[in-house]
């Protein structure tokens, strides 16, 4: 089975609870909802790559619990392949904890279980899928090293590598040896600081952070800005992309609706700054619904936003 995008990433139940705020240090407040739904960053990308209009394999780790069965009931209700879907008997499916305020900004609190498991080897069985596809989406909530090993036969088989840095290593080290392998990385404003160190509050910033990164052996840099849209750096002059205006009631999903979409327009063969902008508008509309997988838009929605039709 052929695919346009191979997602290789992390799985998970995400447990979402409305909060007034958000709690402090030994604090204990009174939420007013609560609702259980399918997340990871590795099925949440690749849910948002299927509904913007690609073929997609979805390659990661989960448990043999009743959770595992909910998520790969989700993904192949979008006509995701889950032939490597690798199950865990001896680790659950991964959790999260996400706390979102009044103002639609959240805190997320991820444990890994099945996805800290992913390893070479799964990789290595799932090398068809990789190789076949037109782009190769991958995030840091699985192991480095498994990252690494992805990407490496990605790159050999001449496919596209977009990682998403998130979430960003704690120390903001990536390893040069695995950024010569990424053709376009996409961290978030607040990622871009850690792994750069430069502090992002203007366009400006945004562009010695993109540079930075590049340098250091990533081919293109996309910096997400939420709101303010994006900073893209290809070649020598970086081009800023707007977002759109929309209500927010929940950013959980917003960046990974942006790296879906965007993986997908890039299968089409689009150019890079098309797709940022189809990316701004799925990552925009997101916003827009509670919950992760229920706010990632479908291909139509996203064109309508961003003025194609």
């Amino acid at each position: 089975m052929s695919h346009d995008v191979a997602v290789v990433g992390s799985l998970s139940v995400d447990f979402v609870m409305q909060v007034p705020r958000r709690p402090g240090k030994g604090e204990t407040i009174a939420g007013f909802d609560f609702s259980t739904f399918v997340g990871g960053k590795g099925n949440n990308q690749a849910l948002a790559a299927a509904r913007a209009g690609s073929q997609v394999a979805m390659i990661g780790r989960v448990g043999t619990d009743s959770f595992a069965d909910e998520i790969a009931g989700k993904l192949e209700a979008d006509s995701i392949d889950t032939s490597y879907l690798f199950r865990d008997a001896r680790t659950g499916t991964g959790i999260a904890n996400i706390y979102v305020d009044e103002d639609g900004d959240n805190s997320i609190v991820i444990v890994p279980r099945a996805n800290g498991c992913l390893s070479k080897e799964d990789i290595q069985a799932a090398s068809a899928a990789i190789a076949s596809a037109a782009i190769m989406l991958m995030q840091m909530e699985i192991p480095q090293p498994t990252i690494a090993a992805a990407a490496a036969i990605a790159h050999d088989a001449g496919v596209l590598v977009a990682l998403n840095p998130a979430p960003a290593p704690p120390d903001g080290a990536l390893a040069p040896e695995l950024l010569c392998l990424i053709d376009i990385l996409i961290p978030n404003q607040s990622e871009a600081e850690l792994l750069t160190g430069i502090k992002i509050h203007d366009q400006i910033t945004a562009a010695a952070s993109a540079a930075a990164l590049q340098g250091r052996g990533a081919k293109q840099v996309i910096i997400t800005l939420g709101e303010q849209g994006a900073l893209v750096l290809s070649g020598e002059a970086p081009v800023f992309v707007p977002s759109f205006a929309v209500t927010a009631v929940d950013t959980t999903a917003a960046g990974d609706a942006f790296c879906g979409a965007l993986a997908a327009r890039l299968s089409e063969g689009r150019p890079l700054v098309d797709a940022v902008y189809f990316a701004c508008a799925a990552g925009a509309l997101a916003t827009t619904r509670r919950g992760a997988e229920p706010s990632l838009p479908m291909k139509e929605s996203i064109e309508k936003l961003a003025g194609y039709r």
